[in-house]
């Protein structure tokens, strides 16, 4: 018996860290895909998609703006493929997810500019920018399930981790990538150097199309397709049964969008006011990323040790001080003091994305799972993620000054850190204890094999002989 659960105690964690693994890859080429545009339109895309007259500052709000249409597209891609992955399974729809990502993340590479066709520019770039977004939507929340779903007990938090890692990834990439650019002369850059990274999406969308054909189902979806409980309408039923949690899941996020402060406003700011140029900032993004990689999984390591409340807020406190201080630190325009202000500022918000991930997807049940996870975050991204930098760069043309800058970013830690707290007042307080959904489905379970197994009893029971003449 000892030998059989050995036997199959390994082949879970070979599955475990099969999924983790392909999350992980899966998401670094999404988000390198969502990132890059991020960068580009702090560089060059308010030169590219609008009228060379423009302010500058006019042309680098609209070009954020469009950044900001990806955002706002991204709960329609929560909602459309959150209801195909809690009825269909995880697997076909991260396909989906990351196909439609690659096509228009090319696209955008190919796409004339505005001296060539006018006003369809900035049209084009939105549409396939939404499309982006749709894609993005419904790629978050399947990754961090097939990797949370596919962990062993106890565990879930430490391999939604996985999955996390692919956003500072995806990140670093982009970033170098656009880096190895900046070397080129700004004619070059912005005739046609800033299309290569998009264009180099279509052979990264082929190696995670390979790999993420290869991944098995979650062994909580597979039981759901095979009894057959699947909901109908997952979305009714997480806006009618949990919507208090999908708000409270949204209000956990805003700290973690204060990445766009540190990269696509922060760039553009330093670049276009301060004199930075676009290659010494942009090593000083590197250096934070490659921080934020190293640190990020830390919080799922603390957050499944100790109180999650605890954990919590020993990441998320620090935050409210050290994100306002980076502006003071890249406003000096001192190289190390800046990149030691920005790498800071990075921690307490990277180890809460590392365990953010596994927080929320033990908040919602099997059925509902992915619909109720991509909502929540989804719904934060629409709200505060794309508007992050217009919020800023409109803080910035309007005051002149980066303190209404900083005192903003402030804020996000304090909205973050109440509502996780409540939100665990819901859940439960140990990642080694089953939160209140799991339990609920796991009692379900229960009873739902107890039923067979009486079914299967009676069926066998021997039928008693007609009594002979």
């Amino acid at each position: 018996m000892h030998s059989i659960e050995s036997v199959s105690e390994r082949e879970q964690h070979r599955k475990a860290r099969k999924a983790g693994i392909a999350s992980f890859i899966g998401t670094t080429i999404e988000w390198y895909d969502f990132y890059i545009y991020g960068l580009a339109a702090a560089l060059v895309f308010g030169k590219v998609f609008f009228p060379a007259d423009m302010d500058p500052g006019v042309a680098t709000l609209l070009s954020f703006v469009t950044l900001w249409s990806g955002f706002i597209a991204r709960p329609l891609g929560g909602v459309i493929f959150g209801h195909l992955g809690d009825r269909i399974g995880r697997k076909t729809t991260l396909v989906i997810t990351l196909i439609m990502m690659g096509v228009a993340t090319t696209c955008i590479g190919l796409l004339p500019t505005y001296a060539e066709i006018g006003l369809l520019a900035p049209i084009a770039l939105v549409l396939l920018r939404v499309l982006q977004g749709i894609a993005v939507g419904g790629e978050w929340g399947g990754a961090v399930l097939i990797a949370s779903e596919s962990a062993p007990k106890g565990k879930g938090i430490l391999y939604a981790a996985f999955a996390q890692q692919g956003s500072p990834t995806g990140n670093l990439l982009a970033t170098l990538v656009f880096f190895g650019l900046s070397s080129l002369p700004a004619s070059a850059f912005i005739l046609w150097g800033w299309r290569v990274p998009f264009l180099l999406s279509a052979a990264l969308v082929i190696v995670g199309m390979v790999i993420r054909l290869t991944l098995e189902e979650s062994a909580d979806m597979q039981r759901l397709l095979k009894q057959k409980k699947t909901a109908k309408l997952p979305i009714l039923e997480v806006l009618r049964r949990h919507w208090l949690i999908v708000l409270l899941g949204a209000g956990t996020l805003p700290v973690i969008h204060v990445t766009y402060f540190k990269s696509t406003f922060a760039l553009s700011w330093a670049t276009k006011t301060l004199g930075y140029s676009q290659g010494t900032f942009l090593s000083i993004i590197v250096i934070a990323l490659i921080v934020q990689f190293i640190t990020q999984p830390l919080g799922a390591l603390l957050t499944s040790r100790i109180d999650m409340r605890k954990a919590v807020a020993l990441m998320v406190l620090p935050e409210f001080i050290l994100m306002p201080a980076m502006f003071f630190a890249v406003e000096t325009q001192v190289y190390w003091i800046a990149a030691v202000g920005m790498c800071l500022a990075t921690i307490p918000h990277a180890m809460f994305y590392g365990a953010i991930g596994g927080i929320l997807a033990r908040a919602f049940p099997t059925r509902v799972r992915y619909s109720g996870l991509s909502l929540a975050y989804q719904l934060c991204s629409l709200l505060v993620g794309g508007a992050t930098p217009v919020l800023a760069q409109w803080i910035l043309n309007s005051t002149g000054s980066i303190k209404g800058v900083a005192i903003a970013s402030a804020s996000y830690a304090v909205v973050s850190l109440a509502c996780t707290l409540a939100l665990l007042r819901i859940t439960g307080f140990r990642a080694s204890d089953l939160s209140s959904a799991e339990r609920a489905d796991a009692e379900e379970l229960h009873g739902r094999e107890c039923d067979e197994a009486s079914h299967q009893e009676s069926s066998e029971e021997p039928r008693p002989q007609r009594a002979m003449a």
